[in-house]
């Protein structure tokens, strides 16, 4: 059975990329939230919620990311230059919201000093990571094979713009992990916030949904003329019938399926992300085919793959086994 590698490796890095943004997402989103929870309990429960798995769910960024230098080297080095300060920018975020995460527990004196680096540097590493997403669909200028931007290009009103959705739409999965996974003051908190964050999500999707469409005809050409609407048009129609079933879920006060909803409309984005791109890893310019290793090169590296994944969803599924039901300021219980 012939197997298209570039494909093969295309899909293995599109899961690892969605699988961090759904993993990293909510602890992120917790950490934009941190500043609306009352210090000391409420802080040390919302914490605890994400203690044991923070920095494992940063294991997919990283297979993301190397995926994508070892397979397709071309991609790689048109996005990274021309999405530097961006990256930069997020590494440094994930850096002190890290380092901030395991001092706020040692330096009590200081702690209103590590509270805010966890906030900041969640919220600077989603919004680097929604304009680096902007930026990509944007258009990337490419000559002869290389980024043949300036220092500033990514920066636009519309990297601006998916770059706020992104900040929400984590707080959204930040919200609603706590009303999974805590009680008392903190949830009814976190369930009113995931109310408001739900309808600001809904408003961000639908307002970047609107503009990308326009920003070239391939994109407009894909979502709104036959035969392309035939396959997109069901999209919308699962946003808003998960949008529907996620706000009832809240006003009934459903406490798992609100972050399973939440999870349902970044799968329902990503997806008419990938149908907006596709075949392009490098929009209109760098397709997957242009851009991948060579096939023995990627035979190798797939035969690692093939292992080194199950792996990481065996252990990944084991400790958020070992970590469920609810916590409290000290700890699970």
């Amino acid at each position: 059975m012939h197997v298209d590698l570039a494909v093969a490796w295309a899909a293995i890095i599109a899961f690892a990329v969605f699988a961090y943004v759904v993993m990293d997402g909510f602890d992120l989103g917790i950490g934009i939230l941190f500043p609306s929870f009352a210090a000391g309990p409420q802080r040390d429960q919302a914490m605890n919620a994400i203690a044991p798995v923070w920095d494992g769910n940063e294991t997919w960024l990283v297979m993301g990311g190397g995926g994508l230098l070892a397979a397709f080297p071309l991609a790689y080095a048109i996005i990274l230059p021309a999405t530097y300060p961006l990256m930069i920018a997020m590494l440094l975020g994930l850096v002190f919201r890290g380092v901030a995460f395991e001092f706020r527990g040692r330096d009590p004196r200081h702690r209103h000093l590590w509270d805010f680096g966890f906030c900041a540097g969640s919220t600077v590493a989603a919004l680097a990571q929604g304009m680096t997403l902007g930026a990509i669909l944007e258009g990337i200028p490419v000559v002869d094979g290389a980024y043949a931007g300036g220092w500033w290009h990514w920066l636009s009103g519309y990297s601006l713009l998916t770059g706020a959705a992104l900040v929400v739409g984590y707080a959204l999965l930040g919200a609603t992990w706590l009303v999974w996974k805590t009680e008392g003051e903190l949830q009814a908190q976190a369930r009113r916030s995931a109310r408001r964050l739900a309808v600001a999500t809904l408003a961000a999707l639908a307002a970047v949904s609107a503009a990308t469409p326009f920003l070239a005809h391939d994109y407009w050409r894909r979502w709104f003329e036959m035969p392309g609407l035939v396959l997109t048009a069901p999209v919308p129609l699962l946003v808003g019938a998960v949008a529907w079933a996620l706000l009832r879920g809240l006003r009934r006060g459903d406490e798992r399926s609100p972050f399973l909803l939440a999870l349902a409309l970044f799968a329902l984005g990503y997806l008419g992300l990938a149908v907006s791109i596709y075949p392009y890893l490098v929009p209109r310019s760098t397709t997957i085919w242009d851009a991948a290793a060579p096939p023995a090169s990627q035979a190798f590296m797939l035969v690692g793959a093939v292992v080194i994944v199950p792996v990481i969803l065996i252990y990944t599924a084991w400790a958020y086994r070992v970590f469920r039901g609810k916590v409290g300021s000290a700890g699970y219980h």
